[in-house]
Order: structure tokens, then C-alpha cells, then sequence
């Protein structure tokens, strides 16, 4: 019979986010929400797509902004009966919804600024330049606030994208009202839209295909598998390994799970530690669950009908 021991270390993995994230989110969101209500108001005024398109896609970027503040807060909640990885997992749906309603307000205004090149209105030049310049400061400080945290949280980082390509929108938007002013060519409004429209899908598509492999328990992207499959095999004691799944926990954290084959037995929980301790300071690995097998009989992986890519049995 071989010797199954599962060994959890639960206690070792304090990752919370960091604590001011909450406050930059607050300055975030009363700032974009009041921008979006100028802009909107301008826009109806001004009669430009320019414009309401892009209160229209601040609209969303509050949106996103909100969805992932909550994310966060949700993320510390602790584990439950029901939840045995608490809800972690809600950063990578915020950071999928992000993309996806960053996807469907660029359909919006693409739609709108189509249908105004027939007839593109006049448009008041002088007045969409000033808003939108307003637009530059309000989505560049954002972004600026969120830049550091978006380095590596998925979540953190599409909030920052909404901002970061807000504040390129503000600054074309700004150069088409002043070219209005001065050449009467009113068809770069729309124009200027579209091009908003193909630099936010552009920014948008890596972070949503991102976001859907993580909801999708892909191994994260910043995991090496062929290398902790690696240190896995040269452990001392190790003749197989098999069953070896990664994923992430959220947009920060990883979990990983492995079946070692020891024939010599359990090795102690001292190999154990010292194993996980490697796993998350050298891979990225924040919750392991290892099994130890003596490997007296054929235990083969339940999700693989054939031969496993990861699983390399000698």
C-alpha cells in the first residue's frame, strides 16, 4: 500500500494586497466619475462623438475601476466552509470583465463614429480641446496612481490600462478639436473616435486573453512549469513525479499540486518545508499540496486520458 500523505502549509502564504490600494481607488473613481458627468455634458452641447465617446468609455473605465476595488476587498475576505480558498479568485473575473466591457464600449463608439461620417456635424473645436485636456490630467493622474501596483497584479493592471489608454484618447481627442478649429474638417471627429476605438482593442486583447486562461485554471504566465517540473525531479529521494497541476489562486497568487514518487518513503517535514519554501521564493508558487507515493502501484493521473504533457514517466 503506499504511503498517500498529503502535507498542507496553509500558514506560510500572507500575500495581501497592498493596504493603499483602497484609498487610490476612492481618488480614482470621484475623479473619473465627476470628468465623465463634464464631459458627457459638453458633449451633448458640443454635438460631439468625440466626446460623448469618450465619456461613454470613462463610463465604463468607473466601471472597471469599481470592479476592481471590489475585487480586492473580496480577496481578503478569509477562507470559508463553502469558499476553502475564500475568494481570491474574484480579482481574475474583475480583471475578465475589465477587458470585456472595455471590448464592448470600443464596439459602441466605433458603431456611432461610423454612422457620423456621412454627415459629420459642426463642431464647436475650441470647447472639446479644453474638456479634453481636462481629460488628459484627470486619466493621467489615475494612471500614474495605479502604475506601480499594476506591475504584478492582472487585476491592478487593467484598471491601469483603462487609464492609461483614457489618457492617450484625451490627448487625440485634443489634437482633433484644435486641427477642427482651424481647418473646419469636422470627419476627424469621427475619425479620431476610430483610431481611440483600434489603440484601446489593441491594449485591451493581451488582457483579455490573459484573464480568460487564468479563469480557465491555465498555468499563470509568469510560472516556468518546465522548470518546477525540473527542480521537482532533482529532489533527493524523487524517481517520479506525475498529477503535477498549476494555477492561480488570483490575479497574485499561484497554486500548485504534485504526486512524488519516493520509494524510500516519506521523506520528513522538513523536506516538505523546504520544498515549498523553494516553490514560492524561486517559482511563484504560493499554496502547495505535495503527496508523497512509494510508487508500489500505478497511479496514474484522472484527467489524462493520454500521455500527459507534463507527467514524464521514466
Amino acid at each position: 500500500m503506499a504511503d498517500h500523505h498529503n502535507h498542507n502549509h496553509s500558514e506560510k502564504h500572507h500575500h495581501p494586497v497592498p493596504k493603499n490600494y483602497g484609498p487610490i481607488f476612492a481618488i480614482t473613481v470621484v475623479l473619473n466619475l465627476l470628468f465623465v458627468a463634464v464631459e458627457f455634458g459638453y458633449g451633448f452641447l458640443t454635438n460631439s462623438t468625440a466626446l460623448i465617446a469618450d465619456a461613454g468609455h470613462n463610463t465604463s473605465d468607473v466601471l472597471g475601476l469599481l470592479l476592481s476595488w471590489s475585487a480586492i476587498i473580496l480577496t481578503r475576505k478569509k477562507p470559508s466552509e463553502r469558499f476553502t480558498y475564500g475568494l481570491r479568485s474574484t480579482s481574475i473575473l474583475a480583471a475578465l470583465a475589465n477587458a470585456m466591457l472595455l471590448l464592448v464600449a470600443s464596439g459602441a463608439i466605433a458603431w456611432e463614429a461610423i454612422e457620423r461620417f456621412s454627415q459629420p456635424p459642426v463642431i464647436a473645436g475650441l470647447t472639446i480641446s479644453v474638456v479634453a485636456a481636462v481629460g488628459i490630467v484627470v486619466n493621467g493622474l489615475s494612471a500614474l496612481l495605479l502604475m506601480k501596483g499594476s506591475k504584478g497584479d492582472l487585476n491592478i493592471r487593467s484598471a491601469y490600462l483603462h487609464m492609461a489608454a483614457d489618457t492617450a484618447v484625451s490627448l487625440a481627442v485634443v489634437l482633433a478639436g484644435i486641427a477642427m478649429l482651424y481647418t473646419e474638417w469636422y470627419w476627424l471627429d469621427p475619425a479620431i473616435s476610430l483610431v481611440i476605438v483600434i489603440v484601446i482593442v489593441i491594449g485591451t486583447w493581451g488582457l483579455f486573453r490573459e484573464s480568460v486562461k487564468l479563469a480557465m485554471n491555465a498555468v499563470p504566465a509568469n510560472i516556468d512549469v518546465t522548470a518546477v517540473n525540473d527542480y521537482l525531479y532533482q529532489l533527493e529521494g524523487v524517481t517520479d513525479i506525475h498529477d503535477l497541476h498549476i494555477w492561480g489562486l488570483s490575479t497574485t497568487e499561484n497554486a500548485l499540486t504534485v504526486h512524488l514518487v519516493m520509494p524510500n518513503g516519506h521523506p520528513g517535514d522538513a523536506f516538505i518545508d523546504d520544498c515549498v519554501r523553494t516553490l514560492e521564493e524561486q517559482h511563484s508558487v504560493h499554496h502547495c499540496t505535495l503527496q508523497i507515493e512509494l510508487g508500489s502501484t500505478d497511479h496514474t493521473c484522472s484527467l489524462t486520458i493520454t500521455k500527459p504533457v507534463l507527467h514524464h514517466h521514466h
